[in-house]
């Protein structure tokens, strides 16, 4: 990131940048600086964007081979190709003659590293990986926004902010605007301003859940179901979403046994650390049996509503009673 930010301030740059990660917030920023510093996206004679998967190789390399119009480069934008978790030889060994008036950035969530499409762009240009943001470096960039805004807040507040919001800066940046317009008027953020006015995202209500799940509190457990139909979640995003924690659990109490800290298992599951160790804590309440039928039963649940058997919220209803019954 370091390495985008210098070659925007001395207007020094690489003809190819690979930007791809699951921080869609960062990806997403240094998208947009890029694009600014390099073409004005206005200038539909030189700026091209193009997203999705229907994007033709041949075109993107017709049309980089074409002369800007009375400008110094051009600039094509591709995202979300899938490019880079396809064979596309032709236009990684294209990488290697692109004229010099042309640049292009790639925008990609997944990427294969072991492809040559990933390969030319590191040799040819630039690749950045935007990942999910450890605790520290959220709490850092928290606090600067919040201190930008004239304001502080105490620790206590801070945890629980970032423990509704999870590690997604784009949510995050959105509850922070919902905070700064409630406490207006105030110099200090407290804990009772978080609880009133910023929501707790959908998978921390399923974390919430299986806690009492493993607590055996089955009224508990329900009442959080009752609570996200209300908020009109669908049955089977829910059915999913506790399958997938499920699922987490159990490769985390695997990777516990196999000798795997916080931070290891983070960086096997995708998770930040102090979100894995949360899922620590919640796979020790299980065993590996409990969890590997947890997940058989989610898988049985599914089948009924698919089979047409039972009803998709009464399916998932008797799922959170039996999985309740045998904690």
């Amino acid at each position: 990131m370091q390495k985008i930010a210098n070659d925007i301030k001395e207007s020094r740059f690489k003809q190819v940048y690979l930007l791809y990660g699951e921080e869609d917030y960062l990806r997403k920023q240094y998208k947009d600086r890029l694009t600014r510093a390099l073409a004005d996206p206005e200038d539909t004679m030189n700026y091209h964007y193009f997203e999705g998967k229907d994007i033709s190789p041949e075109k993107l390399i017709d049309l980089a081979e074409t002369m800007p119009f009375m400008a110094q480069r051009r600039l094509i934008v591709v995202e979300n190709s899938g490019f880079f978790k396809s064979a596309q030889d032709k236009l990684a060994d294209y990488l290697k003659e692109l004229p010099e008036t042309t640049t292009i950035l790639f925008v990609e969530e997944q990427v294969d590293k072991r492809g040559r499409l990933y390969k030319a762009c590191k040799d040819t240009g630039y690749a950045a990986e935007f990942s999910v943001q450890n605790e520290e470096t959220l709490k850092r960039w928290i606090l600067g926004m919040i201190q930008k805004e004239g304001k502080q807040i105490t620790q206590r507040a801070l945890d629980e902010f970032l423990d509704r919001t999870g590690t997604d800066m784009a949510n995050i940046s959105s509850e922070l605007e919902k905070l700064f317009c409630y406490t207006l008027g105030k110099d200090d953020i407290a804990s009772a301003d978080v609880d009133a006015v910023c929501i707790r995202q959908i998978n921390n209500r399923i974390f919430d859940m299986i806690e009492k799940v493993a607590a055996g509190q089955q009224k508990a457990a329900l009442d959080l179901y009752y609570d996200l139909i209300a908020l009109r979640e669908p049955p089977m995003r829910i059915l999913f979403l506790i399958s997938r924690q499920f699922n987490l659990l159990y490769q985390t109490k695997k990777l516990r046994k196999g000798g795997c800290d916080n931070k290891a298992i983070g960086s096997k599951l995708s998770l930040a650390p102090f979100i894995a160790s949360k899922y620590m804590a919640q796979a020790a309440k299980f065993s590996e049996e409990e969890l590997r039928r947890a997940l058989e039963e989610c898988v049985t649940a599914e089948e009924s509503v698919k089979t047409g058997k039972m009803a998709d919220m009464l399916a998932v209803e008797l799922l959170i009673v039996s999985l309740s019954s045998h904690s």
